[in-house]
């Protein structure tokens, strides 16, 4: 693509001219840093976070947290160039007025934190996240007896300092979040509670088992013994001390670059048992023709000569869709990814553009009620958008690495889940070295209790 093609800002994602060989070691998972802060919030003593993520989502949760009296500060850890965080718990207090961005774990699991603070807690955010689903889990909220107003963002959540809790019945098909949101803060409830899903399947359904096992980790009697429905009992939340796994889920788009070039990527302290569904990322390279070995040095996948399409359910795993799609649209066979209707509702109709975005390139996608239907063909040069989606920047980055002239509209987005991507992946792609860690937090002392 000629420089008169592109826009200012534009990313060339990097090309591979042979096989790319390499050991990344990567921060910690968003979806564990976020719950552990909110159960740190909520406990009884401070919490040690280590190796947390830092990023956009985890600094509007900590900012989020702040706002309602909870203090949160850079301390030495073991890694020099990355502190871990000390969480001071306080409050609940309000009023305040908090950002969520655009992160789904910020808008649905602060408002029942927000229920037990005194005063009005206002939510708002990104343009792009006001369309996000929500109505679930502030009905919820209503059944428990929260004083609510709004059914999206932006909406205000009314704290009385307390939440009675029960049993509340609600259909969480849209997002797995609505669960995990309640059950983070459920202990704090005066009746303890009981969720219960009446609809189609949950997404994700890993997310909820790692909300459940996080709880257990801060002493939370949970039962979730029944098919769609939690139970925990009211109590005390215990301080955490606590070390935050690799991100598995993004630590899929490195894994592609051995598939999409025939390389072999090595992910060192890949946990040997998780709860983060990014850990299926395993059984999906190995079914599209690649090694995938793990051991107790971590993940190794060797790429073959070139990927095999396939047919997959991700319903449980739909955030590995957009890197899954991009290496299907280079593989020598169609591939069918199916369970992902529930991915027009994240940060973008995910469908509708990884549709959209590989047809640019010249693959040929079919949107299904449920999923894609993706026919490789011969791929070309073409400028990609982000649509302010972290999965659909790294999808157009292992894309570059096959198809020369793929430039990306906004790489920075992928600050959401890690400020350092292009960085990381140039690193890889140059020599495949631990070559960028990940950094002190950029915003220090700001992370500190709120006045």
């Amino acid at each position: 693509m000629s420089q008169a093609g592109r826009a200012q800002g534009d990313w060339a994602a990097p090309y591979a001219a042979s096989p790319v060989q390499g050991r990344v070691a990567l921060p910690g998972s968003k979806s564990l840093t976020n719950r552990y802060l909110v159960l740190a919030a909520l406990a009884g003593e401070e919490s040690r976070l280590r190796r947390p993520l830092r990023s956009r989502d985890t600094h509007l949760m900590a900012r989020a947290l702040g706002h309602l009296g909870v203090g949160i500060a850079d301390i030495p850890g073991d890694d020099p160039e990355s502190p871990d965080w000390l969480v001071t718990p306080g409050g609940p207090t309000g009023p305040a007025r908090l950002d969520c961005g655009l992160a789904g774990t910020v808008m649905r699991f602060v408002p029942p934190v927000a229920a037990l603070a005194h005063g009005d807690i206002a939510f708002d955010g990104d343009a792009a996240a006001r369309g996000r689903p929500m109505g679930p889990g502030l009905q919820a909220l209503r059944d428990l007896g929260v004083d609510v107003e709004g059914n999206a963002l932006p909406f205000t959540v009314r704290g009385r300092g307390a939440v009675r809790g029960g049993e509340v019945t609600l259909d969480a098909s849209a997002s797995s979040q609505f669960v995990s949101g309640l059950l983070l803060s459920g202990a704090r409830f005066d009746r303890g509670l009981t969720v219960v899903h009446d609809g189609k399947p949950i997404p994700s359904t890993p997310h909820v088992s790692m909300t459940v096992e996080v709880l257990r980790d801060a002493g939370v009697d949970v039962d979730d013994s029944w098919p769609d429905r939690w139970h925990v009992e009211p109590g005390s939340v215990h301080s955490l001390d606590v070390q935050v796994e690799p991100d598995l889920s993004t630590a899929a788009a490195f894994l592609a670059a051995a598939m999409v070039t025939g390389g072999r990527v090595e992910v060192p302290g890949w946990p040997q048992h998780t709860t983060q569904a990014g850990d299926g990322i395993r059984d999906i390279f190995d079914a599209m023709g690649g090694e995938v070995t793990l051991s107790r040095d971590g993940l190794v996948v060797s790429g073959p000569d070139r990927p095999e399409g396939l047919d997959v359910d991700l319903h449980d795993v739909g955030e590995l869709t957009p890197v899954v799609a991009a290496v299907a649209a280079l593989a020598a066979s169609p591939s069918w990814l199916r369970g992902i209707a529930h991915l027009r509702g994240h940060e973008t109709d995910r469908l509708s553009a990884l549709a959209t975005e590989l047809g640019t390139i010249g693959a040929r996608v079919d949107v299904l009620d449920d999923g894609l239907h993706i026919v490789p063909g011969p791929l070309r040069a073409g400028r990609l958008h982000s649509y302010a989606d972290h999965r659909m920047a790294m999808a157009a980055a292992v894309l570059g690495l096959a198809v020369p002239g793929v430039v990306l509209d906004d790489v920075a987005t992928v600050g959401k889940t890690m400020p350092d991507f292009a960085q990381r992946w140039t690193a890889l792609i140059a020599g495949g070295a631990d070559a960028v860690p990940a950094g002190p937090s950029p915003v220090g002392a700001a992370l500190r209790r709120e006045p």
